[in-house]
């Protein structure tokens, strides 16, 4: 993990639609001992309801929710508790917000495919409220983290395992 002393930290696991944020999160918390938070759940129900109709969401539509995931990141990080966020994350301003809600103490573990790829994996996947129609808009509006400070960005033409196993390798990487 990223030197940070005996400081608690945030990871926010973080790409478009499809690119596997809750299947890795969730293993990449439970390799870390983490607890992992689906951050779809805390939508307000009327973004859930507009993603579920296909409409996607503006800016002002994500504020409250990048704020719920600030507030969850910040009362875990108050109780000394390191936690795992799936978050879409995808405009610098997003990341900034959250960075400033967690003290600057988060790390993003970008997940990174190719359209054809992300596509298939949405065709695929079973019970959840995205349609695979949002996801030309999020590829539209995903700005690359690269550059950022505390980003670790992972190709996920792999397994689950192998793509979480590289997330870690590339934290662990990471200084301070």
């Amino acid at each position: 993990m990223p030197q940070t002393g005996e400081k608690a930290h945030a990871i926010i696991v973080m790409g478009v639609s499809g690119s596997g944020k809750t299947t890795v999160g969730e293993k990449v918390a439970a390799a870390l001992g983490l607890p992992f938070v689906e951050g779809d759940r805390l939508h307000p129900a009327s973004n859930v309801e507009k993603i579920s109709k296909g409409i996607p969401l503006t800016d002002e539509d994500r504020m409250p929710w990048l704020d719920l995931i600030g507030e969850t990141m910040r009362s875990s990080l108050a109780r000394q508790e390191g936690v795992v966020i799936s978050c879409s994350a995808l405009k610098r301003a997003y990341r900034e917000r959250l960075r400033r809600a967690a003290g600057g103490n988060l790390f993003f573990i970008y997940l990174q495919g190719s359209k054809e790829l992300l596509a298939k994996r949405i065709g695929e996947r079973k019970g959840h409220f995205a349609p695979a129609s949002l996801l030309e808009s999020q590829l539209a509006t995903v700005e690359d983290p690269v550059g950022e400070p505390g980003v670790v960005t992972v190709d996920i033409d792999d397994t689950a395992e192998a793509i979480a196993a590289a997330a870690i390798l590339g934290l662990s990487s990471l200084s301070r």
